[in-house]
């Protein structure tokens, strides 16, 4: 209530269990019915959970919303995301390795449109599946990765599974490549493959891995940032062809129209 009626931040703790689905998801429509589509200011309400989600964590989360769970989920995960933080870590003590277990089921992220997810362990089949919006971090995924994906980023610190980028056409995902084998298993219809070359991809990649640390502790990306002028040419850019030529358009009518307004000439060639 302070937070829904005045603004004021709200942090609550407590556990969850696999029967308890959507968890966020009417505290959201509660958000979007008072405040519209732009929610609240960022961290107004923050939820730390710590067990097993069942499905739908976080679906239709909305922006002031953080949702932080020390454990798992099942399936879709921040199925239509629309501007909140999620983030899931594994809980203090555990003895797997999290860029090796499976943190959150299938078809996360689906149909997302804004907002953050930060996995610290691997997600299932099908993640970011049409993804319009939202920035994302994981540390591995199943097979069909950021199919039909149309916009956000998508960083993967470890393995994809097969098909991956089937049907991608807008945003951008980032895949640390460590054995140069991921052009077998991404699907080459609509996407090219580049080293990340350009500069305001560069600085998103660090700054997604940087969060991603911060808020799950990953030791692999903690890893990467320790050597990271190596690390950056280990990930593969995966970019939908027209979308980048779309870009690259957008980028030059930008250039032009500074120049026109500075009085500069404009250069050819």
């Amino acid at each position: 209530e302070p937070a829904l009626e005045r603004g004021e931040p709200v942090v609550l703790s407590m556990p969850v269990r696999t029967v308890h689905r959507s968890i966020g998801t009417m505290l959201s429509g509660e958000i979007a019915r008072r405040y519209g589509a732009a929610g609240l200011p960022a961290g107004t309400i923050t939820l730390r959970l710590s067990g097993s989600a069942g499905q739908s964590f976080g679906a239709f989360a909305a922006s002031g919303l953080t949702l932080e769970l020390d454990g798992e989920a099942n399936d879709y995960v921040g199925k239509g995301l629309s501007g909140a933080r999620i983030v899931i870590r594994a809980p203090k003590g555990t003895q797997f390795l999290p860029d090796d277990a499976v943190i959150v089921g299938n078809t996360v992220l689906y149909g997302a449109t804004s907002g953050e997810a930060f996995f610290g362990g691997v997600a299932g089949e099908r993640f970011a599946v049409r993804n319009s919006g939202a920035l994302a971090v994981v540390e591995g995924v199943g097979d069909h990765g950021c199919e039909y994906m149309t916009g956000g980023a998508v960083v993967v610190l470890g393995r994809t599974g097969r098909n991956f980028a089937a049907g991608m056409s807008g945003g951008v995902a980032f895949v640390l490549d460590e054995d140069a084998q991921f052009v077998k298993r991404c699907n080459l219809g609509q996407v090219a493959l580049e080293p990340v070359s350009d500069g305001g991809d560069r600085a998103l990649l660090k700054r997604l891995v940087e969060q991603h640390a911060r808020l799950t502790g990953s030791a692999r990306a903690r890893h990467l940032l320790g050597r990271w002028e190596a690390s950056i040419r280990k990930f593969v850019t995966v970019m939908p062809v027209e979308f980048k030529r779309a870009r690259a358009e957008e980028a030059r009518r930008g250039q032009a129209a500074f120049q026109a307004a500075s009085g500069e000439r404009p250069r050819h060639g």
